[in-house]
């Protein structure tokens, strides 16, 4: 029985069955023989998986060279350099033609991802797509490239997850917000990569290698949308969807110097997006825009929520984009912290938060000191053990049999190991390394029905307290720090729990976004040599080492608003990225 089960692993591979035979003895020979033929056909389908990309990329770079040879007038560099906003108009009016905008960006993702490796896989049909565009109604985003994460269903392309077990499984129909982008115009055209298996900060994987930074190759992208963050910030995007459920969207925004937006949960359909944990409510996920401006966001964002989402997905509130809300001029007063008690922040981020509390202060905003009550709680009993409910066995699982990326090695082994040795290093480590010990015993999971009962009820009464204490305050907004700067390559994979700056607001299901408002001084990185953290364990030791070399880095900050209100949130980053856009107006000055 044991030889047929290897005759069935062995198809296709050059073995030599008598060999095989030959030396099975024993039941453990056979899990050996077994585990190596099974290694032995991953590998294989990883170098499959290698030439089906070089040839999509030889396939993309024969499209951009056609378009090129039989238009030599278009002006590549001209179109590159168009805001949303800008290319959005032009292809209404007709001063430029979706081919020339749609080649211009296949042409440059394709030079983008030869040096920082962020496109996994491009979409040929997005040509026929061009030319049906052409004969239908113009929508608002009609003509505009996209660039779409790996995760978010493509009809006949695989959402691998950066897994070899899903390569073979294409998607049967488009993701609903792909469906409505094209609806209202919008030209997918590549996909991106993302980290392997999605619940990491860095963006390698096996199956599509690792994405670097676009302004520091020693550098993260961050992750897990760390594919469209680089591309976009790169130039090869000018709009890219990614998909966030502690950070994924604003942590590879914040490293990659781009805006982001997470909605509320449901705002948008998730509908066709793959998450590694399917069922998980506990932290919600949600898909939102990846741009270079908050005008760009906000385009996208109108465009979305239009009654062809609300009829693809009635889940979704029927809520249009609220005009009137987001070109309000009135005063905000605005919540601010630039610590949360958990991580301390690196000092470029600490002076990100105080340098545009002052300029909105100066721009006539309300600016109030706001502490996140428990945050200790939120982030041991409200997140970890509501994101790792089941002990992390069903996100360990999408490992079995698959070749682990580097970028995942130190957070798996956390995972792997046997509850019963958790247990005894949390006791352990209480007096020594308290953070490190609670972290250990939240992996261990909820334990039973009654236990994930208690933590949903949890985490309601936190968010109720959470803004019971906003409205006290009679808060608009918070402002608050974004991870950064980008993390130097090795790091990401070992700094999972320093996405707290991000993951409380998944849990509270708050909409907010990162805008870009500064970069790293060589005073930040003088003023890093004294960096402790809080705890002075080998968390904080391992945050100054990531983030060390970031001078010239973009440094971002985070937007926050209540459920629902995306457009005062959105309204918001426009004010931020207003008054630090008029900042280094003055400077150059």
């Amino acid at each position: 029985m044991a030889l047929d089960r290897v005759k069935e692993l062995c198809s296709g591979t050059e073995v030599d069955l008598r060999i095989v035979s030959g030396i099975l003895c024993g039941s453990a020979t056979v899990v050996l023989v077994l585990k190596w033929v099974h290694q032995k056909r991953v590998q294989k389908k990883l170098e499959e998986a290698k030439r089906k990309r070089e040839l999509v990329f030889q396939r993309m770079e024969k499209t951009a060279r056609q378009f090129k040879q039989q238009n030599p007038g278009v002006k590549g560099a001209s179109i590159l350099s168009l805001s949303l906003a800008e290319l959005s108009a032009k292809l209404k009016d007709g001063s430029l033609s979706p081919e020339s905008v749609l080649y211009t960006y296949i042409e440059k993702a394709l030079e983008v991802t030869h040096q920082i490796n962020c496109v996994t896989d491009f979409l040929p049909e997005c040509e026929e797509q061009l030319q049906e565009v052409k004969k239908r109604e113009k929508g608002l985003l009609y003509g505009v490239p996209v660039s779409i994460k790996e995760n978010v269903a493509c009809k006949g392309y695989p959402n691998t997850l950066g897994l070899v077990k899903f390569l073979d499984c294409p998607e049967q129909d488009d993701s609903v917000i792909v469906k409505v982008l094209k609806k209202q115009g919008a030209i997918p055209f590549v996909k991106t990569n993302t980290s392997q298996a999605i619940l990491n900060i860095d963006c390698g994987n096996t199956v599509f290698g690792q994405t670097l930074n676009p302004f520091n190759h020693k550098k993260t992208s961050g992750g897990s949308s760390g594919g469209e963050a680089a591309l976009v910030a790169a130039g090869g995007s000018i709009l890219g969807i990614g998909t966030d459920v502690a950070a994924s969207i604003r942590v590879p925004c914040g490293f990659c110097g781009i805006c982001g937006f997470k909605p509320t949960g449901y705002r948008i359909s998730v509908k066709g997006a793959t998450t590694p944990v399917a069922g998980m409510n506990s932290v919600t996920s949600v898909t939102g825009p990846m741009t270079k401006d908050v005008d760009s966001l906000v385009l996208c964002m109108r465009a979305l929520l239009c009654d062809e989402m609300f009829l693809l997905d009635p889940a979704v509130p029927p809520l249009p984009f609220n005009d009137e809300i987001y070109s309000s001029s009135k005063p905000l007063r605005i919540g601010y912290y630039d610590d949360d008690g958990y991580f301390e922040p690196s000092p470029s981020m600490r002076r990100a938060v105080q340098e545009t509390r002052k300029l909105l202060q100066e721009a006539g905003h309300t600016l109030i000191p706001f502490t996140p009550p428990r945050i200790d709680f939120l982030v041991d009993e409200l997140f970890t053990k509501g994101l790792y409910a089941d002990g992390t066995s069903t996100l360990v699982e999408k490992f079995d049999g698959e070749f682990v990326d580097s970028t995942w090695t130190n957070q798996l082994r956390c995972y792997r190991m046997p509850n019963v040795l958790k247990r005894i290093l949390y006791f352990i480590l209480i007096p020594v390394f308290p953070r490190i010990s609670r972290h250990l015993h939240a992996l261990l999971g909820v334990g039973s029905v009654k236990n994930f009962w208690k933590n949903n009820a949890d985490r309601m009464a936190y968010r109720d307290e959470f803004i019971a204490e906003w409205r006290k305050m009679k808060l608009d907004v918070i402002l608050c720090p974004a991870l950064g700067p980008a993390f130097n390559l090795g790091y990401a994979g070992k700094l999972f729990v320093a996405t707290t700056y991000t993951h409380l607001y998944n849990v509270l299901n708050f909409p907010c976004g990162v805008v870009p408002v500064t970069t790293v001084t060589q005073a930040d990185e003088d003023e890093l040599k004294l960096y402790k953290g809080h705890y002075g364990d080998p968390w904080d030791k391992r945050m100054k080492e990531a983030v060390e070399g970031g001078v010239g880095l973009p440094v971002a900050v985070q937007c926050v608003a209540l459920p629902w209100q995306e457009e005062l949130c959105l309204r918001f980053m426009k004010e931020v990225e207003t008054v630090s856009t008029e900042r280094r107006g003055r400077r150059k000055i």
